[in-house]
């Protein structure tokens, strides 16, 4: 499981002024996906694999290798929009069934 600090949607806070829209933040998956792989290789890490990791983590899901479930939602579309607040709890469960040591 990643955890993942969900960023605050100011752009709502500042056109109703309310503080109700700061505690839930609309994402798409793959924003929410791009978090998990910051958080999961750090924020020291190199630019360049984080584009890679966040490539073939969105390629998995549109591959159907595996599904994500955020929060207790299944999901395996990158473009679904799931609402946060606050943090958002992240696994990935494998589709499909793969040969122990078989590599692509």
């Amino acid at each position: 499981m990643i955890r993942v600090r969900v960023p605050l949607d100011l752009h709502a806070v500042a056109t109703d002024g309310s503080a109700a829209f700061a505690l839930a933040t609309p994402l798409r998956v793959r924003e929410l996906l791009a978090l998990a792989v910051r958080e999961a290789i750090g924020a020291r890490a190199p630019h360049e694999k984080f584009l890679r990791s966040v490539r073939y983590v969105l390629a998995g899901l549109a591959g159907g290798d595996y599904t994500v479930v955020i929060d207790g939602r299944n999901f395996s579309d990158a473009d679904d929009v799931i609402v946060c607040g606050g943090t958002a709890d992240v696994r990935f469960f494998v589709g499909r069934r793969q040969r122990a040591g078989a590599r692509r």
